[in-house]
């Protein structure tokens, strides 16, 4: 089994949505038992929180349901628990780094690692925003999931 981590800054909008999108890729392409999958935030100020209302909406214009997910924080724990951590920018993957425990056996990475690129935080934005994110994700899980199911 392979355990994925997805994390933006507060887990409420990109993060959860990778969540979702990966999980649903999985789902149908019968790999689900092959799979443990759960996302994060560097900071805690929305800690038990439900994804942004934004994300929640393009997510279900795509039939992925992320409503039930809550937001929380990365933990020291987490670096033993999972395989690869996938930061949705460098500023995330930067903090991630410095709370990784040195002998942490997790593969730190960009989620969009090829070129190098951030998933821009919708945040302060409008629904565009989270469209385009949407967009940038689901094409991110695709080559992630054709990257894994290899391995």
């Amino acid at each position: 089994m392979t355990s994925v981590m997805f994390v933006c800054l507060g887990n409420i909008c990109r993060s959860p949505l990778a969540e979702g999108i990966f999980r649903h890729k999985i789902r149908h392409a019968g790999l689900t038992s092959r799979f443990r999958i759960d996302s994060a935030g560097t900071g805690n100020w929305h800690h038990g929180k439900s994804p942004d209302p934004r994300s929640i909406d393009v997510a279900t214009k795509y039939g992925i349901d992320i409503a039930t997910q809550r937001a929380r924080q990365v933990t020291r724990g987490d670096f033993n628990a999972f395989d690869i951590i996938l930061a949705m920018d460098a500023d995330n993957l930067a903090t991630l780094r410095r709370l990784a425990p040195p002998t942490a056996p997790a593969r730190l990475r960009l989620f969009i690692e090829t070129p190098p690129q951030d998933v821009p935080d919708p945040y302060y934005g409008g629904a565009e925003g989270f469209e385009t994110v949407y967009r940038i994700i689901e094409e991110g899980c695709s080559g992630l999931l054709h990257e894994l199911h290899r391995v």
